[in-house]
């Protein structure tokens, strides 16, 4: 009996639902319903579906979440943080591109009011939001300097350069760049990006880890590199962590394609209020930040800020970073320009943002004061938005 329980025990232990421990049962139907929706909307499934679409979108949205935390603790930080930005800003560029193709010359501007909404949202919302929730919780909050300092200087070059600088170049009027001036930028982009990347997760790997967190994720990898499973110190297994894997790119793929039938609604809203077609671009970044918003504001409440901040600022880089040069790349291909420039107030928010984030993480300390003036400055964007 003892030899037989002893088998039982040994199956239990790499049983499936062992294995899947680590995964909570409405993350694995999430992206069945979304992809369930997605395909009822391909339909033409119309009036009252646009809520069941808003509703997919959301528990996509929740279920990203979670799978990333999962993929994030099993590969360790700054790595964790890495892969939903990427994997976030990847699919946006797929929706903007897709978008930018349907919309033609109409579409010219549509990525530069997408990136400029998703460095304002994360800037002074995502941070801000973050540095509140923190300061409420924990008072004070500690991180890297040297980190946030290093994507932040990264940050305020290519915003500049790609946003700012168009309004100021003589070759091609108004608020363009040349071809040449183009390739140049997107250059500029991919290699200040690359360089960013290559810093966080080689040349200065030290500087983003978060304290007890990233010593704890170091000691998990020393050693014999083994995981044990979910148990003990908590790491999930690799069986868990590839399907949280899939499950995170599924859920993305989901939010964007939903979001993208929600497209039409969302323009023939903005329309009816009269507000201007750069409110779509506030909105389309919105929804696919909000996978990683969620994110860093737990992450801020569980006294992990440098996680919170490296989930923001890579976001705001990878959204630059990546978009940029595909944007660039597509409208040359198209022999289109495409608009860059933002206008005089959107130059005067961006880079006040710009001034207060660095004067409020110039220290390596926080306080609710930080995040209640950046949440105001949000605020103004958004109201400006729809009110200029």
């Amino acid at each position: 009996m003892r030899p037989g329980s002893a088998i039982m025990t040994t199956k239990r232990h790499h049983s499936p639902g062992r294995l899947l421990a680590g995964l909570r049962p409405w993350t694995l139907l999430a992206p069945v319903a979304a992809v369930a929706i997605l395909i009822g909307a391909s339909f033409g499934f119309g009036g009252y579906y646009v809520i069941l679409v808003a509703l997919g979108v959301g528990v996509s949205v929740f279920a990203a979440v979670h799978h990333a935390e999962v993929v994030a603790h099993r590969v360790g930080e700054p790595f964790g943080t890495l892969v939903l930005a990427i994997a976030v800003t990847l699919i946006e560029v797929a929706l903007i591109v897709s978008l930018m193709i349907a919309g033609g010359a109409a579409a010219s501007s549509l990525a530069r009011d997408t990136v400029f909404a998703a460095v304002m949202i994360i800037l002074n919302g995502i941070i801000g939001l973050c540095l509140l929730v923190g300061g409420i919780m924990h008072r004070e909050q500690v991180f890297s300097l040297d980190g946030v300092s290093a994507a932040l200087v990264a940050l305020a070059s290519i915003a500049v350069l790609t946003m700012v600088f168009p309004n100021f170049t003589v070759t091609t009027p108004g608020p363009f760049y040349s071809p040449g001036q183009l390739i140049l930028i997107a250059i500029v982009s991919v290699v200040v990006y690359g360089t960013f990347i290559f810093t966080q997760t080689l040349g200065h790997r030290q500087f983003f880890l978060d304290g007890d967190a990233g010593r704890t994720v170091e000691a998990a990898h020393d050693g014999d590199g083994v995981s044990d499973g979910g148990h003990g110190s908590g790491v999930p297994s690799n069986t868990v962590a590839a399907i949280s894997s899939v499950l995170l790119l599924v859920c993305l793929v989901a939010v964007v394609l939903l979001a993208k039938k929600l497209a039409p609604d969302l323009e023939a809203a903005v329309a009816r209020l009269g507000a201007p077609e750069a409110l779509v671009g506030v909105v389309i970044a919105g929804i696919v930040l909000l996978p990683e918003g969620l994110a860093a504001v737990r992450a801020a409440r569980q006294n992990r800020l440098q996680t919170s901040l490296n989930l923001a600022l890579g976001s705001a880089l990878a959204s630059i970073g990546l978009t940029i040069p595909a944007v660039s790349a597509l409208s040359i291909g198209m022999n289109s320009q495409l608009m860059l420039g933002i206008d005089t107030k959107s130059m005067i928010l961006l880079m006040l943002s710009l001034l207060v984030t660095m004067l409020a993480l110039r220290t390596g300390r926080t306080i609710i004061l930080h995040g209640v003036v950046l949440l105001v400055i949000f605020a103004v964007y958004l109201f400006t938005t729809i009110v200029p």
